[in-house]
């Protein structure tokens, strides 16, 4: 049957369609950037610096849709709100890790002040894993901040390794010098061992286009982090517990 007999052909303008988001109307504006840099995030700071010098009267919104519009309003979206909520995420990740690796070792040490003393080098890997991206010229990624969470155990566990030992050695009746300087230079050669494992390991990946943040991160945070680990941590718990032993804490009297 022929399409004709059916219906009626008419030629007519069709209405643009109207998009809203959260009850409000909008334009959505895509693009995406070529040339050397890979990630749109700079395109998109570049955009929204050019904007604010052109029209201050336009507000932006990187988190959150704006409220309250009574006109032009621009709110970033993309891959801006996926790169936002992953950094945010391991952010907390990082915190709530080590704020468990501190009960941990509180535990295990009977001190607030000793745990401390050993998760110092936390922050030294920042000092290797940021020169160690630039050095190589690759982008701070969501993997990268996933090897520095994982450094944080490692490193931990190098300090627990000298503190421990030194511990033992004074328990033994060794002075406080000797016992922090011989615990460094017992447990150097374990703790070199493992950072040269871990980071041999770290190598298979270094040219894989996702993890070699992750790889870089473990490359460098730990090749710094260790060297520093082994002069801050008997340094800072030799001074710990001289002060501790010339200022012992005031003996408890039994109760009447």
């Amino acid at each position: 049957m022929p399409l004709g007999e059916l219906v009626t052909l008419s030629q007519a303008f069709q209405p643009h369609t109207l998009v809203h988001k959260n009850l409000q109307p909008m334009i959505m504006v895509t693009a995406d950037m070529a040339g050397p840099l890979d990630s749109p995030l700079y395109g998109m700071a570049e955009i929204a610096s050019q904007l604010q010098d052109q029209h201050p009267e336009w507000p932006q919104s990187l988190v959150g849709s704006p409220k309250g519009v009574d006109g032009v309003a621009l709110h970033w979206d993309g891959e801006w709100k996926i790169t936002y909520e992953t950094f945010r995420d391991m952010g907390i990740a990082y915190g709530v890790g080590i704020l468990l690796i501190y009960l941990l070792v509180v535990a295990q040490f009977n001190s607030y002040l000793v745990p401390l003393i050993i998760m110092a080098p936390i922050p030294l890997t920042i000092i290797g894993v940021l020169p160690g991206h630039a050095l190589l010229g690759a982008q701070f990624t969501a993997t990268s901040m996933i090897g520095m969470i994982a450094l944080a155990g490692i490193i931990v566990r190098n300090s627990i390794l000298l503190v421990d030992y030194a511990n033992h050695l004074h328990a033994r009746g060794l002075p406080l010098d000797e016992a922090v300087v011989k615990s460094g230079a017992v447990r150097a050669k374990p703790i070199i061992l493992t950072a040269l494992a871990a980071m041999i390991g770290a190598l298979f990946i270094l040219d894989d286009p996702i993890f070699n943040g992750l790889a870089i991160s473990l490359l460098f945070g730990i090749l710094i982090a260790t060297l520093l680990t082994l002069v801050v941590i008997p340094v800072l718990y030799f001074l710990y517990l001289r002060r501790k032993e010339v200022n012992p804490p005031p003996a408890e009297h039994p109760a009447a």
